[in-house]
């Protein structure tokens, strides 16, 4: 499984939950794509969502990971739609968890309910991301902010009519980020998607609610899917 981090962050915030995957012996690996946080020296110039698609792709060709289960999380969602419109071959199911930007959303708007999300996320997670977003800086956050949006609304819904690998959509009940009539757009729009909806938790399932959300997964790798 290889799990794909949002905007401005590393891959630190999916440890919870990589963790639990990799009990039962499953290979999970965490990439930072480059300009973000930890790889924000990786680049010079801010990449764009299909630049993070290439710079994955290339990744995953050196890691010798094979047909994989990809993991995605807001914004990480556009970045993976991408990669497997691109590399169908390479992707075996996909997991999109609060899928973000959605299209037709002006920018301020989507500014406005990431502000809003925050209070509804456990305290070390915010520690976490603002470290992460101070270590990216402000210019290249905003400038990843406005190809992601840009993404959103030229090019995402297309690479998911594209995406023929089965497709779980994960949504925190309380995500202010990805809307519900959103998320269950996605779900229609690829070959084979189907929606879950977790209680009590926001826009970043995964790191509150881990067990919850690593079940899912098994789940829908293991089986029909839930």
């Amino acid at each position: 499984m290889v799990l794909v981090h949002g905007l401005g962050l590393s891959g630190r915030y999916f440890v919870p939950l990589a963790r639990r995957l990799a009990a039962d012996g499953t290979t999970v690996l965490v990439p930072d794509l480059p300009g973000n946080a930890r790889s924000r020296a990786a680049v010079r110039r801010t990449p764009g969502i299909g630049q993070l698609s290439d710079a994955l792709a290339r990744w995953h060709e050196e890691s010798g990971a094979g047909p994989a289960v990809l993991v995605a999380n807001s914004v990480g969602c556009q970045v993976v739609a991408a990669f497997a419109a691109r590399h169908p071959q390479s992707v075996r199911r996909t997991v999109l968890i609060g899928p973000a930007l959605e299209p037709r959303v002006p920018a301020l708007r989507h500014l406005g309910r990431l502000i809003a999300d925050a209070p509804r996320e456990p305290l070390p997670l915010l520690a976490l991301a603002t470290a992460d977003y101070l270590t990216t800086g402000p210019v290249r956050f905003v400038q990843s902010f406005r190809r992601a949006a840009h993404d959103a609304h030229a090019s995402f819904e297309g690479h998911l009519r594209r995406l023929d690998a089965p497709t779980l959509v994960v949504r925190g009940a309380g995500d202010t980020v990805a809307s519900a009539g959103w998320a269950r757009r996605v779900a229609r729009l690829v070959r084979d998607g189907r929606v879950v909806d977790v209680p009590g938790v926001a826009h970043a399932a995964h790191y509150s609610a881990p067990d919850t959300v690593a079940g899912l997964i098994r789940t829908f790798t293991t089986k029909e899917g839930p």
